[in-house]
């Protein structure tokens, strides 16, 4: 995600207040897992203060999504979060990566989660311009050349780096099926993706799931 780096006047939650759900070998419910992903969301990555986003706008919060894809409990939150979502859509895939560096975590946790029930769903890296040597990929990881695919993000506010992404795995190969993020923040980037992308554009949060409405 992409967000203005002018912060004032704002402190992050600490996260010595939070305590594990559970043990982190149980697996919870999908129920218990996205109310408990909701609550660390909103402690951990939401950040009350001014902040100019990379449009030129003002808001009065910012969302730092690399502080739970990152976090050792919310981490594995995620990947049973995201990989509900798209098999609640009715999609089938065999792999879920998008841009370097903000969907890395997102495609892992999914890919994790995924091999915990004996599904084999692989990850990939997209980098934001395709290398002049080596192999020249664009697309890092198992060959994506006709299969089903996911590209992740944590957020997004334009829909840029989604779209990035399913530009190179199309070039790559892949048949992109779907885009799905963690928090989709009403900013029109959801409908951009579709228009433009012509796939679904799926989101495990809204702006009011968190109250930041």
């Amino acid at each position: 995600m992409k967000w203005g780096a002018q912060l004032t006047g704002w402190a992050p939650l600490s996260s010595t207040r939070l305590g594990s759900m559970t043990n982190l070998s149980d697996t919870p419910t999908i129920e218990e897992a996205r109310e408990r992903l909701r609550q660390l969301i909103s402690e951990l990555a939401v950040v009350r203060g001014k902040v100019t986003l990379a449009s030129g706008k003002e808001a009065d919060y910012y969302v730092d999504l690399r502080r739970i894809t990152l976090h050792h409990e919310a981490s594995r939150l995620v990947g049973q979060v995201m990989l509900d979502l798209i098999d609640s859509a009715g999609i089938e895939f065999d792999a879920a990566g998008g841009l370097t560096m903000g969907a890395d975590p997102v495609g892992h946790a999914i890919m994790r989660t995924a091999g915990d029930n004996d599904r084999a769903i692989d990850t990939f890296v997209v980098r934001k311009a395709q290398k002049s040597y080596g192999m020249g990929r664009q697309v890092e990881g198992p060959s994506v050349v006709g299969r089903r695919v996911v590209a992740v993000e944590d957020t997004s506010t334009t829909g840029g780096s989604a779209l990035t992404a399913v530009e190179a795995l199309r070039n790559a190969g892949a048949e992109v099926v779907a885009v799905a993020v963690i928090v989709d923040r009403a900013t029109g980037a959801k409908e951009h993706i579709e228009e433009v992308a012509g796939v679904p554009c799926l989101y495990a949060y809204s702006k009011s799931d968190l109250g930041l409405d």
